[in-house]
């Protein structure tokens, strides 16, 4: 998880350099489209980001190749295979690699560009992946056939996750309504199908449990007389959390219940003391709505843990910036009453796809946007009933 995380770091840096060129778009006599990039004609079905892999092994024309492709989304430039999914269409399909379960061609460049609208987040869950990369490997997926993820950052697509190999990645969310895929087929191989993906447009955060709050950005409420024990994951767990996300759980109990937490598993990226300065996402406990300086902040990767509540309501809070992530986190819950002794239990309904080996796939630096409203400018939405009134 370090090591990765050192990797995105460095990457992200990378993505975010400014190249001092010029750019120009062209028509040639055939009718075809070409880029002027400081005096060199790049047509649209080059490959300028690495199309000889061993001629570029600094990643340079990589990264200029990602500066390329803002540039033809900009100006409206497609391919033959590019494909838009709208929610307003569909909220859910299957999204596939040219000409699956065949394997692609060769020089194949395709994009998938998902838009959702308001609350919606898109997650892709992969269930083949097949992508030819070279014996002796490439670091990050550079230089090489993948399927690479942007996001909407601050108006601007933003590189986020790069895909190569064999191994399934983990399933991929979004940080608001647009994710766009681009594949990238820089050599044939009649072995690489390249890849099958299930897509979804949620409002859910890929949240199953509890019941979504609908006045915060994202809110699940646990009550103790609807059910006593259960479980609750961070966004899309067990992929990696989407970036700019602040998710709240409340657990409300009756007069004189606790509620007791148990932490499985827990990969949130940060270092103490977990807050802005180290830029660290984090996990939050409370007593209260507001901020409960009697527990501290929890990030980074942890071993197994409780927390148990003072009373009988109880917050936690799920908060990621915009610069690393992690797998977040799988925990149970279970509502006691003040007299009962209590007994660590297992989930009793983890996520199946916990059990998934995903194997770690080389992944990029990202970047996030979300402005949540405070908890106090919040409570009076929240109707938890006589609970609130005594906290």
């Amino acid at each position: 998880m370090r090591g990765r995380s050192t990797c995105r770091r460095q990457n992200r840096e990378q993505d975010n350099i400014t190249e001092p060129a010029f750019f120009a778009p062209l028509r040639n006599r055939h009718g075809g489209t070409f880029i002027r990039w400081n005096g060199r004609n790049l047509s649209q079905r080059q490959e300028s980001a690495s199309e000889n892999p061993e001629a570029d092994k600094s990643g340079a024309l990589y990264r200029r190749g990602h500066a390329l492709l803002t540039l033809e989304l900009e100006l409206g430039i497609t391919s033959s295979c590019d494909m838009v999914f709208n929610s307003d269409t569909t909220k859910s399909g299957v999204v596939t690699s040219p000409g699956y379960p065949n394997p692609y061609s060769a020089r194949t460049r395709c994009r998938y560009d998902f838009q959702g609208r308001g609350k919606e987040r898109i997650q892709i869950i992969f269930q083949v992946f097949d992508v030819y990369r070279p014996p002796e490997g490439t670091k990050e997926c550079e230089s090489t056939d993948s399927l690479v993820a942007y996001v909407q950052i601050d108006g601007k697509m933003e590189k986020i996750d790069s895909f190569c190999g064999e191994s399934a990645p983990r399933p991929l969310m979004s940080n608001g309504p647009r994710l766009l895929l681009e594949f990238r087929g820089l050599t044939a191989s009649r072995h690489a199908r390249g890849f099958k993906a299930t897509y979804s447009f949620l409002e859910n955060f890929g949240i199953t449990t509890g019941k979504q709050e609908l006045s915060y950005p994202c809110a699940f409420v646990y009550n103790s007389n609807e059910t006593m024990n259960g479980t609750f994951t961070s966004p899309n767990y067990p992929g990696y959390y989407p970036r700019d996300t602040e998710c709240h759980y409340f657990f409300n109990g009756q007069p004189k219940e606790r509620v007791h937490l148990h932490f499985h598993y827990f990969d949130v990226e940060g270092v103490l003391p977990c807050d802005s300065v180290s830029a660290s996402d984090y996990v939050d406990f409370s007593n209260y709505l507001s901020r409960d300086r009697k527990y501290s902040r929890h990030c980074g990767q942890l071993t197994e843990f409780d927390v148990e509540s003072d009373r009988s309501f109880f917050r936690v809070t799920f908060k990621s910036n915009d610069r690393l992530d992690g797998t977040g986190f799988n925990a149970s819950y279970q509502f006691v009453s003040e007299e009962d002794n209590y007994t660590v239990k297992t989930p009793l309904s983890s996520s199946a796809a916990a059990a998934i080996d995903y194997s770690t796939t080389p992944q990029a630096g990202k970047n996030r946007a979300s402005s949540p409203a405070s908890f106090a400018a919040s409570c009076s939405l929240i109707n938890f009933g006589s609970l609130i009134a005594t906290h």
